[in-house]
């Protein structure tokens, strides 16, 4: 038999045939392609997500500024709502006390004014400091003088001469006292 008999049952040589290491190359390059355009589509999906967090961002730090600017303007409205009742009392007590009677009603009028103050500083959560007979803490007592004593213990406070406050455990004016010494 002849080539040309043998090859009457195969395709012709104009055919183009595909080599098999040809084709595991077109298998890999679009293999690839699907790979690369999975990836471009990642990347698509992370931009958007990355531009959402920046706005995101923006807003909770626009909204925070808001914040800090409401909180210093209106801060101080629950103390002032506190402080208009003691206000009150102690207007009344000025335009009352030409006409007071006797210091008795006067004295009255000062200690119920001062108790509408002792609770407006409660309500605000400002306490009082008073250490008579505590140990003297220079972080929360001034001492004003050191005094001899045979009955207190040595560094100990004898005598508060002004109280301190504290604001949430912040400390806003020391106690002012006395303290003890060895005699």
């Amino acid at each position: 038999m002849s080539t040309d008999e043998a090859g009457a049952d195969r395709p012709s040589a104009e055919q183009t045939t595909v080599l098999p290491e040809t084709a595991a190359q077109l298998v890999e390059l679009e293999r690839l392609q699907q790979a690369l355009a999975e990836s471009e589509e990642r990347a698509k999906s992370h931009w958007e997500q990355y531009l959402r967090a920046v706005a995101d961002l923006d807003n909770i730090r626009k909204r925070a500024q808001k914040d800090i600017e409401a909180a210093n303007r209106y801060g101080l409205e629950k103390f002032a709502q506190e402080l208009l009742p003691v206000r009150d009392s102690l207007e009344l007590a000025v335009q009352n006390a030409e006409k007071a009677v006797d210091v008795r009603s006067l004295k009255q009028g000062q200690d119920a004014t001062l108790q509408l103050l002792v609770k407006a500083l409660e309500k605000l959560g400002i306490v009082t400091i008073n250490p008579v007979g505590q140990p003297f803490d220079p972080g929360r007592h001034e001492a004003m003088l050191a005094q001899p004593s045979n009955t207190a213990e040595p560094n100990s406070v004898l005598q508060v001469i002004q109280p301190g406050y504290e604001l949430n455990g912040r400390l806003l004016r020391p106690a002012r006292v006395i303290v003890s010494k060895a005699p």
